[in-house]
């Protein structure tokens, strides 16, 4: 079991993704435990302020730091600790890789962003460590934390009825994934390849590799030189290669 801890100003953009589908069945089995805290219950003053004008000047609003600080000493008491991870696009690329890691640890803690930016103070002293899931900026850290948990939960063990399913997804095995077919076995003259209907398992495996690779080749090139190709997985390239050269 992963327990994670999420501290975010809006709690309730979370009920609705966690409350459905396999995050739902995996909480019900305990195998994954969440936990929200609101930011704002541990803000001081009468009207709980999280943030407030740059130093310096400049537009937007800021997240106050204290506020942060105050929550995260009082959820590390309860049980064992973990990593803290801030939301920001400014942070580490979030990567199939990364979603493995994180199911070594038993708790992660979660900081959710927001406004124009955060306090320097919260990234320098209280996350452990800093994480985007793109390219580009969202409104505040929710969103990446919900596909951070949906993507570390898909891969505790009895998340899904057929672990083999999680294992040949794109990325985890450094290649993107082939395509798949199910009945009917033809729909307005799209038909499933022979291969699959032939019942022969390895002539199928092969196929599903091939196709692997020629999906990567053609959308994901660069992740072939991380793959962990076989001698096979280069021979098949080449073919795959000078055919497109053609």
């Amino acid at each position: 079991m992963i327990r994670f801890d999420i501290l975010t100003l809006f709690p309730e953009m979370f009920h609705s993704p966690l409350n459905s589908s396999l995050l739902r069945k995996a909480v019900d089995k305990s195998i994954l435990e969440i936990h929200l805290h609101n930011i704002r219950d541990y803000a001081k003053g009468r009207h709980r302020v999280t943030d407030d004008t740059p130093y310096g000047g400049g537009a937007g609003m800021v997240m106050k730091v204290d506020p942060v600080a105050a929550a995260l000493e009082v959820i590390r008491k309860d049980t064992a600790k973990g990593p803290v991870v801030l939301l920001s696009p400014q942070g580490e690329k979030f990567t199939q890789k990364t979603a493995e890691e994180f199911t070594s640890y038993d708790r992660i803690i979660l900081i959710c962003g927001h406004y124009e930016g955060i306090d320097e103070r919260i990234r320098l002293y209280l996350a452990d460590r800093e994480i985007s899931i793109g390219d580009y900026v969202l409104t505040g850290g929710e969103l990446p934390a919900m596909v951070i948990i949906d993507a570390v939960a898909r891969l505790l063990p009895g998340f899904t009825g057929n672990r083999e399913s999680v294992l040949n997804d794109s990325h985890t095995t450094g290649l993107l994934e082939g395509p798949h077919y199910t009945k009917p076995r033809e729909y307005k003259g799209w038909n499933v390849p022979e291969v699959l209907l032939s019942g022969h398992e390895k002539r199928i495996a092969q196929w599903r590799r091939r196709e692997s690779l020629k999906r990567t080749l053609e959308r994901r090139p660069d992740l072939l030189k991380e793959a962990d190709l076989t001698l096979e997985d280069e021979k098949i390239l080449n073919i795959l290669k000078s055919e497109t050269s053609e």
